[in-house]
């Protein structure tokens, strides 16, 4: 799926829209621990969309550091402006959705994006 094709599907909201529709995300890693992020996202990582309620400078950090380009931030969390810019410095597509983690990664799976798998 493409950037477009997930904010529509989960009626997300995008701060700002860095990336091309070229970029196809065929992958979910869902997590608040950072640390299952690190151990779990082994390959695929530029088309891993990372879902998360956690909202710090560790999520960009983490996905900085396995070339993830996209988050979806879950249940309405609100972004800093410090965490936009950083996002953008890093090119890293961020997004935020009124759902639950559950619902948000039900709607990908039924769209086609598949787990990640260990």
């Amino acid at each position: 799926m493409k950037i477009k094709e997930i904010a529509e599907e989960v009626s997300a909201y995008l701060p700002y829209q860095i990336h091309s529709d070229e970029q196809d995300y065929q992958y979910v890693f869902a997590s608040d621990l950072m640390s299952d992020v690190l151990a779990m996202v082994t390959h695929n990582s530029e088309s891993t969309l990372l879902v998360t309620g956690l909202v710090n400078p560790q999520v960009l950090r983490t996905a900085e550091m396995l070339d993830i380009t996209a988050v979806l931030f879950v249940r309405n969390k609100l972004l800093t402006e410090d965490l936009i810019d950083q996002a953008q410095d890093h090119g890293i597509q961020l997004m935020t959705t009124k759902f639950s983690m559950y619902e948000t990664c039900g709607k990908l799976f039924q769209k086609g994006i598949q787990p990640i798998d260990d």
